[in-house]
């Protein structure tokens, strides 16, 4: 694993749903250590091959952080049969994180087909962007706001200490709060609280 780039507190935030909508302009952040590796050109979704639930094509995880998420990933989508997949990529060469992202969603098929219920949360450290890209099945539990919110406090703050796992574990664990907050999954019956 090489050593992940220092992230100032703002990445380039963008949009939080499935919208085709343009992101913001990137915000100027810390410039990498000297010592990191210089970017890689990025792999096209068409070409970038799902590994499971967590793809570490960026690999700024290490296997025992990737085994951890990809499990908690496995358990969300047992309980709830929404699909949530993380994946890294160097760079994203100039691409449009929200088109990128999206390509990337259809492509591997995130969420089931009818229900539009998947998220597919991005990220590419050379570039300092982050992307949280939600089904349109999910846009009421999980809308933009509360989406850059979740990103700007549990993502960001870890990642600028080079803690990507444990931001992305954190990211994760409040998506999944907001969604046990929200409507049970479809076709799943009301689940019982005690």
């Amino acid at each position: 694993m090489r050593p992940a780039p220092i992230f100032a507190l703002l990445l380039s935030l963008t949009a939080c749903s499935a919208h085709d909508t343009p992101a913001p302009a990137s915000v100027q952040a810390a410039q990498a250590p000297s010592e990191a590796t210089p970017p890689t050109p990025a792999q096209s979704p068409s070409l970038l091959a799902q590994q499971g639930r967590v793809t570490d094509a960026a690999n700024i995880l290490d296997e025992t952080a990737r085994m951890a998420l990809a499990a908690r990933l496995a358990t969300f989508q047992d309980r709830t049969q929404h699909q949530m997949v993380i994946a890294t990529v160097p760079t994203l060469n100039g691409e449009d994180i929200g088109v990128y992202t999206r390509d990337l969603a259809n492509r591997w098929g995130v969420g089931r087909k009818g229900i539009d219920d998947g998220i597919v949360i991005l990220v590419a450290p050379n570039d300092q962007q982050i992307r949280i890209a939600v089904g349109y099945g999910l846009e009421k539990a999980l809308p933009e706001t509360l989406c850059r919110e979740i990103i700007q406090t549990h993502m960001l703050p870890a990642f600028a200490s080079g803690d990507f796992a444990g931001g992305l574990d954190k990211g994760m664990t409040a998506l999944i709060a907001a969604m046990d907050g929200g409507e049970s999954p479809p076709n799943k019956p009301p689940s019982s609280r005690t």
